[in-house]
């Protein structure tokens, strides 16, 4: 028997480890846009977009003054944020560019358009906005076709109009 998760789930919340918990606020916060919810004294924050109780938990419970696991080890490859169309990814590129936050790759994938990076405690960061499943690119057979193309981040940035 093939067990299948309900449509409508979607992933919830990420939660971080981090080194600082004052500097990984201000990141999100200031340089990714999200909102500041809650905080637990001084070892745990909430932030979220639209209001949402949270989308980003981030703590120092076992993590304070800690260092990123090295590379060649488990853990968190990157947690994606999914933005609702080109001009709200550019909008938070401008901002991560701003900042002087060094991009580590991007692509076109087909499917969407995505940006990568990381954030100050090394835990890697997709920001993408998704093509209309209409236009998704699929084989003869009709299954998805993801590719891995260049993203033409000049022309992402040009489309960061102000709401």
């Amino acid at each position: 028997m093939r067990h299948t998760t309900h449509s409508d789930t979607r992933i919830g919340h990420v939660h971080l480890r981090v080194a600082d918990l004052d500097r990984a606020v201000s990141f999100y916060r200031d340089v990714m846009g999200f909102e500041l919810q809650q905080t637990f004294g001084t070892q745990a924050a909430f932030l979220s977009a639209g209001g949402y109780h949270h989308h980003i938990g981030l703590n120092t419970w076992d993590s304070q003054q800690g260092t990123p696991p090295p590379p060649g080890h488990t853990g968190l490859y990157h947690v994606a944020f999914l933005y609702p169309d080109r001009a709200a990814l550019a909008r938070t590129l401008t901002r991560v560019i701003a900042a002087g936050v060094e991009i580590a790759g991007a692509a076109d994938h087909g499917v969407s358009e995505a940006v990568y990076f990381n954030d100050p405690d090394g835990n890697g960061i997709e920001i993408y906005r998704d093509r209309a499943r209409e236009d998704w690119p699929r084989d003869a057979r009709g299954h998805l076709k993801m590719g891995n193309a260049p993203l033409d981040i000049a022309a992402l940035l040009a489309e960061a109009a102000p709401v």
